[in-house]
């Protein structure tokens, strides 16, 4: 167990989520899913998360294992054709995840969520953090149009506001 991964989550809080996040790129960032999912029957959601309570930490949890855990709680495994995708982001370790339901994943695989991971990464190490959020709605979007296309009549299944997780 690494003492500093546990004091760097004890120090970070929502405040510093909302200092990179305010209200206004959460806004922006709830239009743009809102506006692709006109293009496509897929769900985006996107969760920041500022640190993992003690628990997890001491049970040395990954952020890919609290990610999948927040896909579960927000349901995004429960869409109708499994096209959901959770753009998760835990700020404290630095890391960005996403995980793609079974429907969408097997079209698109691994190595195209592990590179998209990487190119968000390389804008957040920038300071370009709405930016690099959007590039990514925008490169999801691309593969749900392609493989899930929207055909007119479907319902948006699951809220596009970004969820801010304390």
């Amino acid at each position: 167990m690494g003492f500093k991964r546990i004091y760097t989550h004890l120090m970070t809080a929502e405040r510093h989520v909302r200092r990179i996040f305010k209200r206004e790129q959460l806004d922006h960032l709830a239009h743009a899913i809102k506006t692709s999912e006109m293009l496509h029957s897929g769900e985006i959601r996107v969760a920041v998360e500022s640190s993992l309570e003690l628990q997890p930490l001491l049970r040395q949890q990954t952020p890919r294992e609290r990610a999948i855990e927040v896909f579960s709680e927000l349901h995004v495994w429960d869409t109708e054709l499994n096209n959901g995708v959770l753009i998760y982001f835990l700020l404290a370790d630095h890391a960005i995840e996403i995980v793609a339901d079974r429907g969408i994943h097997a079209k698109v695989g691994n190595a195209y969520w592990e590179e998209l991971c990487k190119e968000v990464g390389r804008a957040f190490r920038e300071g370009q953090f709405e930016a690099g959020v959007m590039d990514c709605i925008e490169a999801v979007s691309k593969q749900l149009i392609v493989h899930f296309p929207h055909k007119g009549g479907g319902k948006n299944e699951l809220p596009d506001t970004p969820v801010v997780i304390g």
